[in-house]
């Protein structure tokens, strides 16, 4: 998750391949979540480090679909 967070500098092609990354990311890292607790195996700081991570994936994913949904006043 390096990528640079001013989107107005991408152009809607890049922020569909992003999105799509950002949201496999989100998905697995749910998955390590769940499967973490599942076993035990996990020491509380690993959780709440992935946890964390997993917001700002899901934040970033908020923005850019933002950013491609155009506004449309009904």
């Amino acid at each position: 998750m390096n990528a640079p967070t001013d989107l107005s500098m991408k152009n809607d092609d890049v922020l569909r391949v992003e999105i799509e990354v950002f949201r496999r990311e989100h998905r697995d890292l749910d998955e390590a979540i769940r499967a973490m607790v599942e076993r035990g195996t996990s020491d509380q700081l690993t959780l709440q480090r992935l946890k964390k991570r997993k917001l700002r994936l899901k934040d970033l994913i908020a923005q850019i679909d933002d950013r491609l949904t155009p506004d449309i006043i009904a």
